[in-house]
């Protein structure tokens, strides 16, 4: 990543794409490069100017946010979209984050907020409006639970998702812990005193060991793992 953090947004609403480009503009280490009105010419102006992070409202004629989402997942697989958008209903929440949204936040973020969301999405981070993490974790259910594979896979009793998270190293859990929290690499990388591509290394490895999708998955379901509540003997997931 660049020290300056490009960016093209994307609002099928002109005067509130201008309004975000206005607010963005007064941040230091961001750079609007492009915009786009939809989905379909965002994907135009995405290919032009190769940005860090996008932007993007949800609700959109033509090709919207979620389907702008997983075109880029599948065309630009380490460039991350952040959604932005009044709604908070579970199906456009869960609809974003399946289709593998780095973070998603409501209209109404404070323009610290979204700049602090759009430099840690760029640095490999995970955001979601603290509004809506309850509706995200809803969305680990058991087929994304870390319980070493759903129902009568003989996972560890202490607690949801104790059994998978057995099989990690003592500098693996750590960086689990952060990852669920949402931190970046580099923070993570800062906060456990390690080279930022030991951390990227374990990333790597905890995606391969918990058999997640993509870094949103995986924090979601560590979050709910590493938050499990006591089993009925009262012992607590292993931390």
């Amino acid at each position: 990543m660049s020290p300056t953090v490009r960016i093209v947004l994307v609002d099928d609403q002109q005067l509130l794409r201008r309004g975000i480009a206005m607010l963005l503009s007064t941040v230091d280490g961001i750079e609007i490069v492009g915009e786009a009105a939809d989905g379909r010419e965002a994907l135009a102006v995405i290919a032009r100017f190769t940005p860090d992070v996008v932007l993007a409202d949800v609700r959109m004629p033509g090709m919207d946010g979620i389907e702008l989402v997983a075109r880029c997942a599948a065309e630009h697989p380490e460039l991350p979209v952040l959604l932005l958008t009044t709604f908070d209903d579970e199906p456009v929440v869960t609809g974003a984050l399946a289709a593998g949204a780095a973070g998603f936040l409501l209209k109404d973020t404070s323009t610290d907020a979204l700049a602090d969301a759009i430099r840690s999405v760029a640095d490999g981070g995970m955001v979601i409006d603290p509004r809506v993490a309850r509706i995200a974790m809803r969305r680990t259910g058991p087929e994304r639970s870390l319980n070493g594979g759903g129902e009568g896979s003989g996972g560890a009793s202490g607690g949801e998702g104790s059994g998978a998270l057995a099989v990690l190293t003592r500098t693996e859990r750590l960086v689990a812990e952060q990852v669920a929290e949402g931190r970046s690499n580099s923070e993570i990388a800062a906060e456990l005193v390690l080279a930022e591509g030991t951390v990227k290394n374990h990333v790597s490895s905890l995606l391969r060991k918990l058999e997640a999708r993509d870094r949103t998955a995986l924090a979601l379901s560590l979050y709910k793992a590493l938050n499990a509540p006591a089993a009925p003997d009262g012992s607590s997931p292993p931390r």
